[in-house]
């Protein structure tokens, strides 16, 4: 029955939602970009560092670096700076896989100029695609969506596997939000409340349009994850890929599976939470890395067979200090740590340029520095896989990218 509680909560639900074409959306026609943000800071000194760097050692305890040797030792990593060993996670052995294949490449000592040390501050910047919250006012939109207009896809559908839509696709309307997809996409009331708000939004009130078409984009996407009977049956990933339990595996899995309906949609952005490691970093760090790796493992063993036209950046607003605290975790700090997994790109490498550890090479003499711009690593991609190339002045106004290394000699 029909309750109205539930016709109040779909037509609030209507309301707040972003418009959808879905429904008369292509099959995609181009790459696809997966943009992962690592949201709370990512230590990347806990993810990849020269483990033999003098710094390094005498700057953090045993059980806050990565190591050599021991029970648990970092694992190595071919293609880093000269002069180092560089080492990964242990609890990451999927990515160092997809790096030994050469489809993943790192690019480490990456961020934005700008020196701020607030999330908030960060990731706004991040996702908007600038340095200067200035620019807010003579940039208009995330960064992706601007990107969705460089590749005249900006009325195709996007997707994000979070509650709400990111900043990086700010202002794109067709963005649609499903942070779970294992009992369908519909709305409090099921079918009924859907006849209703279709008989109520027949009109051509740029809301009432925005109605019809976020009704018919949700009936879409739930069509699509249902049987004949009704019942959305689980998910089954190729090759066997376990995504595990985890919110970020469920994310992927989610973006795997819209990927695979082919409905139209360039542009997923997926996050990952929990990386604000002020205290007891080791356990929580190793639970992360192993949650993120294993995601990014069975999200392309599950792709394997769409990845020459997938591009996928994992990115954090910061990076952490490299002076352990007190509480056997790292603070806010600057350069952090990207991965990148694209076709046609040299993978199997620290790209960037290193900076070393020593305190007249650390921002401010506490912080790991910034010698690559985030923004430079979005334009190679633009450039190569992405195929965007002359859209970097639109995308990134008066940002004049660095070579970064990721494109083939």
């Amino acid at each position: 029955m029909l309750t109205r509680r539930a016709l109040l909560l779909a037509s609030s639900a209507l309301a707040i939602a972003p418009s959808v074409r879905v429904l008369a959306a292509p099959p995609s026609s181009g790459p696809i970009l997966v943009a992962l943000f690592l949201r709370g800071g990512m230590d990347a000194l806990g993810i990849v560092a020269p483990v033999d760097d003098r710094d390094y050692i005498a700057c953090r305890p045993p059980e806050m670096r990565l190591l050599a040797n021991g029970s648990t030792p970092g694992l190595r990593l071919d293609g880093g700076p000269a002069g180092h060993d560089f080492r990964l996670h242990p609890g990451m052995d999927a990515v160092r896989e997809l790096y030994q294949e050469r489809r993943l490449a790192l690019v480490h000592a990456a961020g934005i100029a700008n020196g701020t040390r607030s999330h908030f501050g960060a990731q706004h910047l991040v996702e908007r695609g600038i340095a200067d919250p200035g620019q807010v006012r003579h940039v208009a939109g995330g960064w992706m969506t601007r990107w969705l207009m460089a590749a005249n896809a900006a009325e195709l559908p996007a997707f994000a596997a979070t509650a709400g839509a990111p900043e990086a696709l700010a202002l794109h309307t067709d963005t649609i939000c499903a942070p779970d997809l294992s009992a369908g996409m519909s709305l409090p009331g099921g079918n009924q409340t859907a006849a209703v708000l279709r008989r109520l939004y027949t009109g051509n009130s740029a809301f009432e349009q925005s109605a019809q078409r976020t009704l018919e984009g949700m009936a879409l996407i739930d069509g699509r994850l249902r049987q004949p009977d009704g019942k959305v049956p689980a998910y089954r990933p190729a090759g066997g890929a376990v995504y595990g339990n985890s919110a970020i595996g469920r994310s992927l899995m989610n973006t795997a599976r819209v990927i695979r309906m082919d409905i139209g949609v360039r542009a997923f952005a997926v996050d990952m939470g929990g990386w604000d490691t002020h205290d007891n970093q080791p356990g929580r760090l190793a639970t992360l890395a192993s949650q993120l790796s294993g995601a990014l493992g069975a999200f392309h063993t599950d792709m394997h067979d769409r990845l020459d036209d997938i591009v996928l950046i994992a990115m954090s607003e910061f990076g952490r200090r490299l002076r352990s605290n007190k509480s056997n975790g790292t603070d806010h700090g600057h350069g952090g740590l990207v991965f990148v997994s694209a076709p046609n790109i040299v993978g199997g490498r620290i790209c960037g340029t290193w900076p070393g550890l020593s305190s007249e090479q650390l921002d401010n003499a506490v912080d790991l520095a910034v010698t690559t711009d985030i923004r430079s690593v979005l334009a190679e991609l633009l450039a190569g896989p992405l195929g965007t190339p002359s859209s970097v002045p639109d995308i990134f106004p008066g940002f004049t990218p660095a070579t970064v290394g990721l494109a083939p000699a």
